[in-house]
């Protein structure tokens, strides 16, 4: 019988950490977004448009330094604002983002007008779904943030045009803790986002030819390596 971890263990190791409290320390202890981000930041905020909250900009600030993309696919361009903020951290990268609000398109382009001094975003508007396959393009970088009962029906296509050894990552994927609840459970106006994100954890999780991992920050990321050329969901 092993005794050295008996009286001694760190019991709180073993408690989960993402609480509301550590959550606002993360929210308000990393460094601030500055200028036109902070702007953007503020603008979203005060209209209630959902960006990446901040806890998630301190991990791509780092995520994007360290893999240093060279072509980055966005799905979900909402205002802007992630675009901009990787586009601030990957300055070799070219960015293709895909929106089909049109609302949001006319606010994302105003803003890259205004901030993307490099040049390096490319608006694509229309449905995600339609647009995949317009694009013959590989990339090594993909951030996901839309409808979330649609991430696994864009998977196959996203896999198709991503390099090998290249990055994908899913926003939202917690759904406020209801992706652990039996679906009885979950609001039926929620089910359908459920089902999805369901079927992409079954796919994905222990596939033999994607790493990944489930990140706790903020809503929950979703973060796979391709390890393979082809990947297949038989």
């Amino acid at each position: 019988m092993v005794k050295s971890y008996s009286k001694n263990a760190n019991h709180n190791m073993r408690r989960p950490v993402v609480k509301e409290d550590v959550v606002h320390y993360m929210r308000t202890h990393q460094k601030p977004n500055e200028g036109h981000l902070a702007e953007l930041e503020a603008f979203a905020r005060q209209e209630n448009i959902p960006i990446i909250q901040h806890e998630v900009v301190a991990y791509f600030r780092l995520l994007m330094q360290t893999l240093e993309p060279k072509n980055i696919l966005e799905i979900g361009t909402a205002i802007g604002f992630s675009a901009l903020l990787m586009a601030e951290y990957a300055p070799q990268a070219k960015i293709t983002t895909i929106d089909r609000n049109e609302e949001m398109i006319a606010l994302a382009k105003e803003n890259f007008a205004k901030y993307d001094v490099r040049h390096q975003i490319s608006l694509v508007e229309g449905d995600a779904a339609d647009m995949l396959a317009s694009l013959d393009e590989e990339f090594d970088f993909v951030f996901m943030d839309s409808a979330k009962s649609k991430y696994v029906v864009f998977l196959p296509e996203v896999l198709k045009r991503l390099k090998l050894g290249g990055v994908i990552v899913f926003d939202d994927i917690f759904q406020g803790g209801d992706i652990a609840k039996p679906i009885q459970e979950v609001r039926r106006g929620q089910r359908t986002i459920y089902r999805g994100l369901h079927s992409l954890f079954e796919k994905t999780l222990k596939h033999p030819d994607l790493t990944a991992s489930l990140i706790p920050l903020s809503d929950g990321l979703l973060m796979i390596r391709k390890n393979a050329e082809q990947i297949d969901f038989d």
